[in-house]
């Protein structure tokens, strides 16, 4: 995990680079625990969406994403007609690819069947996850690209019938989530995410 050093004097994980984009979504968003369930829905799905590019494309396009999508709100996403992915499917703002779209329409009726029978998104993932993981990366130290649990979550995630939810996948998942803390120990957002969410406990949502 390298790091870098920037204009303004602070140390960030090499990733993200300079775009103000990528270096906002780091410094605010990137490892800071999740335990919203309709939050954690949409980083998945847009993690599908992001197989085969750049996560900076698909930060580019969220609010478009978001757009097209309705905000995200599975209820509504599980009734998608045939006539709405078609319409996805013209829709610039977002990633063109009709099998990533068809699946977010089955992933929002898996995810509303797992709120309805239990025992709800987020604790479904934390439960897996258990606390969260500090990995104390050290700069230079090459990049971890998977997990057993996330390979055990994507098991999970997969049985429950979601798609595009490779190990790989759900690994990266994990990281922008704040499931493991990858930032490295140089980086200035290391360990803040720490206190993010405390109280909740493992496996609770809020």
């Amino acid at each position: 995990m390298k790091v870098h050093s920037h204009d303004d004097g602070v140390t960030r994980c090499a990733w993200c680079g300079t775009d103000p984009l990528y270096v906002a979504y780091h410094d605010t968003e990137w490892g800071v625990p999740e335990y919203d369930d309709r939050a954690l829905f949409e980083k998945l799905i847009l993690d599908g969406f992001q197989a085969g590019l750049a996560w900076i494309t698909i930060l580019r396009k969220r609010e478009g994403f978001r757009s097209a999508f309705d905000g995200f709100q599975p209820e509504i996403i599980a009734r998608y007609t045939p006539d709405k992915v078609e319409a996805l499917m013209q829709d610039a703002g977002i990633v063109r690819n009709r099998s990533k779209i068809v699946s977010t329409v089955r992933s929002a009726q898996v995810w509303l069947d797992i709120q309805e029978r239990g025992p709800g998104f987020s604790r479904l993932l934390w439960d897996i996850n258990g606390p969260v993981l500090d990995n104390r990366r050290e700069p230079g130290a090459p990049a971890l690209v998977t997990s057993p649990v996330a390979l055990a979550m994507s098991k999970e995630l997969k049985t429950r019938g979601f798609n595009f939810v490779g190990p790989t996948i759900v690994y990266a998942f994990m990281q922008a989530v704040g499931m493991v803390d990858d930032h490295a120990v140089t980086c200035h957002r290391h360990g803040a995410g720490a206190g993010a969410g405390a109280g909740a406990g493992a496996g609770a949502a809020r």
